[in-house]
């Protein structure tokens, strides 16, 4: 509850300090997290990019951020890539742990690497918890801080795939002719009830959400299994969601074929797979397919050898922290790639050899 800003000040023009060290209490335990744009996963190198979404814990009695930025500014390499600072108080070091963990589950954050998953295991490791604090402590809690990627859960995807019908039925609500029955969402078709699907990837990971419309909501289809979900749009990308009997909260951030979904702390950023986004069915595609753009591949989708149909993805180039994914403008057979994960490419170079059916 003391200033020390002001107390510097005071001193500096030649006041006496406000307060003798005995008369002065320590009252409760602080912590503070330094929320960075930066890869823990590369060695925390800097990111840099536009914060796309940014989306801090409210503030209260026992959390305060401290920040120099907002959402749309820029992260450059020209100046420390620090967001805000995270403090957060209470009475006891456990409570105040327990604060900390909870504020950076809330902490949101598109468009650049950041630090907060791994500060969010730092803080649960045993050493930081216990106070056995050293500058060995990353080496010494490696398999704590650094995992193995686990899978995606189930209800990522399904979350993703929800949070697309809430907006697809935004826009149409928006739109100028939506009066006109080839706006209507419901579904309806003469002989039964129309299915189709949202095909998600994760890496290399590819999965298809089947979608019917539902009495109040949707049933929603993963590897044979049948949820009924449904969910309302809030402030901020929230998604209050019913998956089955469980109701859930979510955060899905839409930024170009991401869509990057937080939930019960973690974050995966899916990417939307537009099957219908794809080259015109009559350009000669013998001998290989072009980079659009400068860019760096980040997944190889299609197996070497495969046959694939028109529409079918096959790798995924990422440039100026948006994902572009490259799809078979025909049926065919993929060849080779001329590129492995990670590979810089320049833009109008060949990416893979491709042999288009006859």
């Amino acid at each position: 509850g003391l200033d020390l800003v002001e107390w510097q000040l005071r001193v500096a023009a030649g006041e006496p300090l406000p307060l003798r060290q005995d008369q002065l209490t320590i009252d409760g335990h602080a912590i503070e997290a330094r929320i960075y744009a930066e890869d823990p996963d590369k060695g925390f190198l800097p990111s840099t990019g536009k914060l796309l979404h940014l989306s801090p814990p409210l503030e209260s009695e026992h959390v305060r951020v401290d920040t120099g930025v907002e959402q749309g500014d820029a992260i450059t390499p020209y100046y420390d890539p620090m967001i805000a600072k995270l403090i957060v108080w209470d009475a006891t070091r456990d409570a105040a742990l327990a604060r900390m963990r909870q504020a950076l589950a809330h902490y949101r954050v598109v468009g650049v690497a950041n630090n907060v998953e791994f500060l969010s295991r730092l803080v649960a490791v045993p050493s930081f918890a216990h106070a056995d604090l050293d500058t060995a402590l990353i080496e010494r809690e490696q398999a704590n801080l650094f995992p193995e990627k686990s899978a995606v859960p189930d209800e990522v995807w399904l979350l993703a795939a929800l949070a697309e019908l809430q907006r697809e039925a935004a826009v149409a609500r928006q739109a100028a002719d939506r009066d006109s029955p080839w706006r209507m969402l419901d579904g309806w078709r003469l002989n039964g009830r129309a299915t189709r699907g949202i095909s998600l990837r994760y890496g290399e990971q590819l999965r298809e959400v089947s979608v019917q419309v539902a009495a109040g909501g949707f049933e929603l289809g993963l590897d044979g299994r049948i949820v009924f979900a449904r969910g309302i749009a809030g402030a901020n990308s929230l998604l209050h969601a019913q998956l089955g009997e469980r109701r859930v909260h979510a955060t899905v951030v839409v930024s170009g074929e991401r869509r990057h979904v937080f939930f019960e702390g973690r974050s995966w950023p899916l990417a939307l797979v537009d099957t219908l986004n794809v080259g015109g069915a009559g350009e000669d595609v013998e001998g290989g397919l072009k980079a659009p753009m400068p860019g760096k591949v980040i997944a190889l989708i299609a197996q070497v050898g495969a046959q694939v149909d028109k529409g079918a993805p096959l790798l995924v180039l990422e440039a100026m922290k948006m994902e572009h994914t490259i799809h078979a403008p025909k049926a065919g057979t993929l060849k080779a790639f001329r590129y492995a994960v990670g590979d810089q490419v320049v833009d109008g170079v060949d990416l893979v050899d491709f042999e288009a059916a006859p």
